[in-house]
């Protein structure tokens, strides 16, 4: 979900003073080079950045246009053993390859290395660093998720202000069990997101879990029903593309998204997205029992007061 404030954007110098400050990582890699991924690797650039960045993606053509864009210096064939010659490794691939990743990295990693990731669910992904990482003789998990993207991914679209005026979400942050070595990259990589433009905010996973729900998979899920929905009905329609106007094309703009990026959000952030599909589900037959009673206006007064909070 993209989130804009033109208030936290720091200009080019302050960014780079900043950045000039940031010394104790030296070599990235970017496990998956998509949309998040590859917007990395340029925010990090346009912040001053000059380490190593080691990309890879299970498609070929992800890496590609990485490289090309030079979101990435080169592009490793193994990602474990690129991983392993690292200091930092951003997993920027779909949850449940996260959770792969975090599996078998486990085994290779030591307290000299710092994994993070950019899911946008949590609390398996917490649970799971809890298991397998974060303990002085091994390396530190930090859970990441930036406020940020678009309803399409690759490479192609990713920017290297993407994250500017954005919220970069950190869950379950144990630093007091984390080596020395490790809890200094911990604190860098959280400085580098600064330095790229985003501002921080810590939260409990389950509570991330239940407010991305709301504000994040509630519209995706929404706007997927209604496109569906209308395709059904109207698809067909000659006149449509002249009678749709900008609220069909705002409404639906979600509806693009691809099932490949909301399955894995959808079977770890089940419970927290059927209560407000069903709390949505419910809004809607109250709207429809009262199209004709004062009650409309009530509807209708409430959703504007959110939208002026």
């Amino acid at each position: 979900m993209a989130a804009a404030n033109a208030k936290v954007n720091a200009p080019a110098p302050v960014i780079l003073s900043i950045a000039d400050s940031l010394t104790m990582i030296s070599r990235i890699s970017i496990l998956g080079t998509g949309l998040l991924g590859a917007s990395v690797g340029l925010a990090l650039r346009a912040a001053g950045f000059d380490g190593s960045i080691v990309g890879w993606n299970r498609s070929a053509e992800q890496g590609r246009l990485a490289l090309e864009m030079g979101a990435v210096d080169t592009l490793a064939g193994d990602p474990l053993e690129a991983a392993r010659a690292s200091q930092v490794v951003l997993l920027a691939v779909p949850i449940f390859a996260t959770l792969d990743f975090m599996e078998k990295l486990a085994g290779v990693l030591g307290p000299e290395h710092m994994v993070t990731d950019v899911g946008s669910t949590k609390r398996v992904i917490s649970e799971a660093g809890a298991r397998l990482y974060n303990t002085p003789e091994r390396a530190a998990f930090l859970p990441g998720h930036p406020m940020a993207g678009k309803e399409r991914g690759g490479a192609a679209l990713a920017e290297a202000t993407l994250f500017r005026g954005a919220v970069w979400l950190f869950t379950d942050d144990p630093a007091a069990k984390r080596s020395p070595h490790a809890a200094a990259l911990v604190k860098d990589w959280r400085e580098w997101v600064a330095a790229m433009g985003a501002r921080t905010l810590d939260l409990d996973p389950v509570r991330h879990d239940e407010l991305v729900a709301w504000v994040s998979h509630l519209p995706q899920f929404t706007a997927t029903a209604l496109s569906a929905v209308l395709e059904e009905e109207v698809g067909g329609a000659p006149e449509l593309k002249d009678v749709g106007g900008r609220a069909l094309r705002e409404m639906t703009r979600l509806g693009a998204s691809p099932y490949s990026m909301w399955r894995d959000i959808a079977h770890t952030n089940t419970e927290s997205v059927e209560r407000a599909l069903l709390a949505l589900e419910q809004r809607l037959a109250l709207v429809r029992e009262n199209l004709r009673t004062p009650e409309l206006r009530n509807q209708f007064e409430q959703a504007n007061n959110f939208r002026r909070e």
